[in-house]
C-alpha cells in the first residue's frame, strides 16, 4: 500500500498541485476494507490498495472542481481512472498498474451509482 500511495502522490497529486498553483484537498485516500465497506465503496476499490484519492479544489466549489478535473486531462497526467463524481461534487483520481486513462462521470440513477464514459 505504501508504495502505491507514493506512486499516486509523485505521479499525479504533486504534479497536479504544482500545475494548479493552489492547495488541493484530499477528502479520501487509502481506506482499509472495513472503512471502504462502511462508506459504500466498491469491493475492488482502488482506495483499498492505496491507488486512489478523492480530491477537491481548495474552494470546494463545483466550478473549481471542474477546472481541476480538466487540468488533470490537459496536463496528460498518467492516471488510471479519472471520475467526475456527481456533477463535480468531488473528483476521484487513481494511479495504478494499468494506466487505462479511463474518464468517467458518476451519476445517481434509481438509487444506484452509474458510471458513464466521458468524451
Amino acid at each position: 500500500v505504501e508504495v502505491s500511495l507514493y506512486a499516486l502522490v509523485n505521479n499525479v497529486l504533486d504534479p497536479l498541485r504544482e500545475g494548479w498553483g493552489k492547495p488541493i484537498i484530499v477528502t479520501s485516500g487509502y481506506r482499509c476494507p472495513a472503512l471502504n465497506k462502511a462508506v459504500g465503496g466498491a469491493a475492488n476499490s482502488q482506495h483499498t490498495k492505496g491507488q486512489a484519492a478523492d480530491i477537491e479544489a481548495h474552494t470546494r466549489s463545483r466550478e473549481d472542481n471542474k477546472k481541476l478535473f480538466e487540468l488533470i486531462r490537459k496536463m496528460n497526467l498518467p492516471f488510471d481512472q479519472l471520475i467526475n463524481e456527481y456533477d463535480y461534487d468531488w473528483i476521484h483520481v487513481s494511479f495504478g498498474p494499468l494506466h487505462r486513462k479511463s474518464v468517467l462521470a458518476a451519476t445517481m440513477q434509481n438509487g444506484k451509482t452509474v458510471y458513464v464514459k466521458m468524451p
